[in-house]
């Protein structure tokens, strides 16, 4: 966890999944975010070099990972997944990583992909649900929550 009376200046999410993964950065100043990459995953296990020169050249503060959870808030089959996604691209970048519910952001990217697409802001649904996560947790802090 990062610490809550701090807000980080720079984020990276990720939108896990078991054969691709959309990464969005995001800045706490406008509260937007935009699509980055979407890493083909084998398994649910990115090309490691990959994720860390994404890290590297974006320089986040913290690593979000969206959290499957079902429609009543229990975990889903992918949860214990993606929280073992999470601790690995912690350990792996150094930097902490935080669960974030994501609930919705794949049916939601679905739908607008086409207007981000035109906009630049992603260039498939799961940047977009990433970028969807970023900034879901960024308003959330932004608001104390």
């Amino acid at each position: 966890m990062t610490d809550t009376t701090v807000m980080p200046r720079a984020v990276m999410a990720f939108d896990f999944g078991l054969r691709q993964t959309g990464v969005a950065v995001g800045q706490t100043i406008t509260l937007s975010a935009r699509g980055v990459a979407t890493l083909n995953c084998r398994d649910g296990k990115p090309r490691w070099p990959e994720v860390t020169a994404l890290v590297d050249e974006y320089a986040p503060n913290v690593l979000l990972v969206g959290l499957p959870l079902n429609m009543d808030g229990t975990p889903s089959t992918m949860s214990e997944a993606a929280r073992a996604f999470a601790q690995k691209l912690s350990e792996r970048c150094k930097l902490p990583a935080e669960m974030h519910d994501e609930r919705l952001t794949t049916r939601s990217a679905r739908s607008d992909l086409e207007a981000a697409r035109a906009s630049g802001r992603a260039r498939s649904d799961h940047e977009l649900a990433a970028c969807l996560i970023a900034e879901s947790w960024m308003r959330e802090r932004a608001r104390g929550a």
